[in-house]
This record gives structure tokens, C-alpha cells and sequence, in this order.
């Protein structure tokens, strides 16, 4: 079974979303976020500032889609992973872990 491609333009979809205001957090990622005392300040940050983190990419097979992984420093220097895939709408935020922790 072959995948389909992933985007090559990735972190500018991704800030667009962002800037438009085109972004959802999953259940999962909200409660993820609590737990882990993670802001939606954070996560907007890191996704509008951060880089593609390529080798941790990851096909959903169940959802049909790639996941990826953007990565970047907070304000106050935390080191934030965040996990995203796109809808037809927009961004899903689907968690965010802080590296190292």
C-alpha cells in the first residue's frame, strides 16, 4: 500500500492556519496539554516559530493522513514538540509533549 506524499510546504500551511485562525486541539491534545502544563500560548508559539521535525513524521493509517511534528523553544526556554495533521478546514493539533521531560 502506498502512502500519500507528505506536504512540501508544511510550516507555511501550518503558520497560515495558525494566522487564520484555522486550528482545532483534539480531546486528546487539550487534556495532554493540561497534564503536561503546556499553554495554547506554547503550542501557537512553537507552531508559528518552530521547525519541521522530519523523523519523527508518522502515517495514521487509520485516519488515511500524515501526522507531523513541529518542534521549537517557549519564552522561557522550554523545548516543545507539537504533533498537527490537516482536515479539510484546517490544523489539528493533536498533542504536545516538552522534550526531555
Amino acid at each position: 500500500m502506498s502512502w500519500p506524499a507528505k506536504l512540501s510546504d508544511l510550516l507555511l500551511r501550518v503558520r497560515g492556519c495558525v494566522e487564520e485562525g484555522r486550528y482545532l486541539d483534539t480531546c486528546h491534545a487539550s487534556e495532554r496539554q493540561e497534564q503536561r502544563s503546556i499553554t495554547r500560548s506554547e503550542v501557537l508559539q512553537v507552531l508559528k516559530r518552530g521547525y519541521h521535525e522530519r523523523k519523527r513524521d508518522r502515517f495514521e493509517e487509520l485516519h488515511g493522513s500524515w501526522n507531523y511534528s513541529i518542534r521549537g523553544k517557549t519564552v522561557d526556554g522550554r523545548d516543545i514538540r507539537v504533533i498537527v495533521s490537516f482536515e479539510e478546514d484546517g490544523l489539528v493539533i493533536i498533542t504536545a509533549i516538552e522534550v526531555g521531560k
